[in-house]
């Protein structure tokens, strides 16, 4: 009767390191062995870093949306008037932000004014958006004023200028104290018709958002004199609602358009940015398919390694079986042979990839710096540096997937080692 060995031995494991090593002159092996091993770590260490980067830019890219800007915009559409017109805007903006505020749910809501002019200074122009708010509302608003902030000035002279974004302060050249004019084509309204208005304000405060697009383009000018600069007297343009969950925006609909009352719309963080937010999760997941792609053929070679290592061993396992090793015992140890390159492999690569994350930084600006500062230009990707950030489920995935595919490519060689006629293998010796 064969001798059997307890499953997983030591004698198992023994054998399996002497097989790996590639001993004498079947030192080729060892050679698949490192190549397979290399390509595991490489395809993990892709897989985490790639993750991480893309986590990193959502939460980045979510994180900015809402700290800058409202969950929720509630607004009205336009109404007609006892006299036969138009009226635009809600005049008793103040109740409803009141009513709106009560709402479970919701943390803030603030009247705002809107408007698009030109800004001018210096000889230059820019484009730009003015929000028309109050101090108080002002300071509710994370990545412009709260702690996510970066602000120079101060901003409790809010009241006597208006605060601007860094961009459009790098585009008009201009810094805090000093004075911009903003030009409205839809201005004062005269016996001749409607004349562009013109004011000059103090800069007292830059703020950086972290989004290029609002850093670019936005300006925050006091309510009551936003009201009288783009002629909206006694109105407000919109309310901006912030909620403790955006996430529920949805689920808080009804909620919101009751306390809004009649003829009130919504325009949510979702429908705003939910096209780009879809394409992110559509990229993810195309990304982690070609990446475990990656990594099916990277665990593949672990076949050619076991095949090679089969056919240079053998004469050895003929001579181990006609000794009493089990078909068992002959499968564990090639699969045993198959899996510590997948693990270490997997364990390399998951080391590389957090290395990377924790690093990644002082990565970017090395490629920067050879790339001469040209290699992330915000402008495209609308916040200013890459991102990452390290996900434990993230970590797992790739973890699972290298493991998973390391297992079940090392099984068809092994059960051919273990299948194979000892008298057979001895006699082609």
């Amino acid at each position: 009767m064969a001798n059997r060995t307890a499953p997983f031995s030591r004698f198992e494991w023994m054998v399996a390191w002497r097989y790996m090593r590639g001993i004498g002159a079947d030192g080729g092996v060892s050679v698949v062995t490192i190549i397979s091993l290399l390509g595991i770590t490489l395809a993990v260490f892709a897989l985490v870093a790639t993750l991480a980067v893309r986590s990193g830019f959502r939460t980045e890219f979510v994180d900015t949306i809402l700290g800058a800007n409202a969950h929720v915009t509630v607004y009205h559409a336009a109404r007609s008037t006892p006299e036969g017109g138009l009226q635009r805007g809600i005049p008793d903006y103040q109740a409803e932000a009141e009513r709106l505020s009560q709402v479970a749910g919701v943390t803030r809501a603030a009247p705002l004014i809107r408007g698009q002019i030109m800004a001018n200074a210096n000889g230059r122009n820019a484009g730009a958006e003015v929000f028309g708010i109050t101090l108080e509302d002002l300071k509710g608003i994370p990545r412009v004023a709260g702690d996510e902030a970066t602000l120079e000035g101060d901003l409790s002279r809010f009241d006597e200028g208006v605060a601007i974004g860094s961009g459009v302060a790098r585009e008009l050249g201009v810094m805090v104290g000093d004075r911009v004019r903003l030009i409205s084509p839809d201005g004062v309204k005269t016996a001749f018709g409607t004349s562009p208005r013109v004011s000059a304000y103090e800069v007292v405060a830059i703020f950086t958002a972290g989004r290029y697009d609002i850093d670019r383009t936005r300006i925050y000018m006091p309510f009551a004199e936003a009201q009288s600069y783009f002629n909206r007297e006694g109105f407000a343009d919109e309310i901006e609602v912030m909620v403790r969950d955006p996430d529920k925006v949805d689920e808080m609909s009804p909620a919101l358009l009751g306390a809004a009352g009649d003829g009130a719309l919504l325009w949510s963080w979702r429908d705003s940015s939910g096209a780009f937010l879809r394409a992110l999760s559509v990229e993810d997941n195309v990304m982690f398919i070609i990446l475990s792609i990656l990594v099916l053929i990277a665990s593949l070679n672990i076949i050619a390694g076991l095949i090679m290592l089969v056919r240079t061993k053998s004469r050895a396992i003929g001579i181990l079986r006609t000794m009493g090793l089990t078909e068992g015992a002959v499968l564990r140890i090639f699969f045993l042979c198959g899996v510590a390159t997948g693990v270490t492999g997997t364990a390399l690569g998951l080391f590389l990839g957090v290395m990377f994350v924790v690093n990644i930084d002082f990565i970017f600006a090395v490629v920067n710096g050879v790339g001469d500062g040209g290699v992330w230009d915000p402008a495209i990707r609308g916040i200013y540096a890459l991102p990452a950030e390290l996900r434990l489920v993230d970590v797992v995935k790739a973890a699972a997937l290298s493991l998973g595919l390391s297992f079940v490519v090392t099984l068809p060689p092994a059960w051919r080692a273990a299948r194979m006629n000892p008298v057979e293998a001895l006699r082609h010796e």
